[in-house]
């Protein structure tokens, strides 16, 4: 599948590419990463600007309605430049929940600020002991008021540390496991008694476990309805990192490719060693497989198709397991040099092994996909 951009797309395109050319080379995004926030808030700013932030959200809250595809383009060029910023945490999964689950006062209150890059935003809802399970919860809320209180503890919740407000999974009613009663509530992470320990990420990034003793917080959409709405909400998301990840597996491509050019061994350039070249076109051709899926899943995302979710799965499997394996060989080929700091390709490696474990490992997905296969 190749998709043909529209001008409009191009442009995005195009505007992005330099943007990042311009600010966001290896050099300036190991600064970043080493400084005491880990967050670029001039670089925050330029995304703001550019209308990135604006451009997947539909014009009715403001946006651009560029939806999936423009999250696809924007994430591709983020993949290939290691870009730490919360993008998908504030405008993929916060973004998505407020546009398609909030009020229309939830709406025009919080999703304007994060379009001006005022705001970011995280989402809490993995526990411990759960796993990829959405339903999984053991956070409680109970009515208190116009508002609710929840207590519980959330872990990994990844750009905590960045955010001015938390999207949390909490129980309203059920047992831990029902899929029934798990609610979505708006909090403010500055708010009273709620905890937050902070951690750096092996990709550069920071996350935090949070603790939570009757924090207030507002529902966000329907009641009970949460585990829908997240496994909507998992759907956008594993769009997003496919795109990311088919940009950072094209750096490593390019990587491995120029330095088998000047690399010699035995008085030849590797890239001449007829066993190599296997490699690499084995490299070339999961690349292109994960491409083509991943444009498949974005143009179905934009069109809201039927077994969006069987789609997700068998997209998020695919393009991790092609990752992997570029990832693996990108570092083999580069010898011991492959994983040092001062080399961008063991950054890549770490990123990509983050993004396969974000919703759902590869064999997670594998699973679901023939669990829905076999249903539909």
């Amino acid at each position: 599948m190749d998709i043909q951009f529209t001008e409009e797309q191009e442009l995005l395109r195009s505007s992005v590419q330099r943007l990042l050319r311009d600010q966001y080379d290896f050099e300036a995004r190991r600064k970043i990463v080493a400084s005491e926030e880990g967050f670029g808030r001039k670089q925050w700013e330029s995304f703001a600007a550019l209308g990135l932030f604006a451009a997947p959200f539909s014009e009715d809250v403001g946006g651009l309605g560029g939806g999936p595809l423009s999250t696809m383009i924007i994430m591709q060029e983020f993949g290939r430049h290691l870009v730490v910023e919360p993008f998908v945490e504030t405008v993929v999964l916060a973004g998505g929940l407020l546009e398609h689950t909030g009020s229309e006062e939830q709406k025009q209150g919080f999703i304007p600020d994060i379009i001006a890059g005022m705001k970011t935003w995280a989402l809490a809802w993995s526990e411990k002991g759960s796993r990829f399970d959405l339903a999984n919860v053991a956070t409680t809320a109970r009515r208190e008021g116009k508002d609710y209180v929840l207590s519980g503890e959330k872990t990994a919740v990844v750009a905590a540390p960045w955010a001015d407000y938390l999207i949390v999974s909490a129980r309203t009613s059920g047992h831990r496991h029902d899929r029934s009663g798990v609610s979505l509530f708006v909090v403010d992470r500055r708010a009273a008694n709620l905890d937050l320990q902070s951690f750096k990420t092996i990709d550069g990034r920071r996350a935090a476990e949070i603790s939570l003793r009757d924090v207030r917080g507002q529902l966000l959409g329907n009641k009970g309805e949460g585990v829908a709405a997240l496994e909507a909400c998992r759907d956008r998301a594993v769009g997003a990192l496919s795109a990311e990840a088919v940009g950072a597996m094209a750096e490593l491509n390019s990587a491995t490719l120029e330095y088998s050019k000047t690399r010699k061994q035995f008085g030849s350039t590797i890239g001449s060693f007829q066993v190599l070249q296997h490699r690499m076109v084995d490299m070339f051709i999961a690349h292109q497989e994960a491409l083509s899926l991943m444009q498949h899943l974005s143009l179905s995302l934009g069109a809201n198709e039927a077994g969006l979710s069987r789609l997700a799965s068998g997209a998020k499997s695919k393009i991790g397991y092609a990752g992997r394996f570029i990832a693996d060989q990108a570092v083999q080929l580069h010898g011991g040099m492959g994983m040092t700091d001062e080399l961008n390709v063991g950054h890549y490696f770490k990123r990509i092994s983050s993004i396969n474990i974000q919703f759902g490992d590869p064999a997670f997905h594998l699973l679901r996909f023939a669990q829905l296969h076999a249903a539909a």
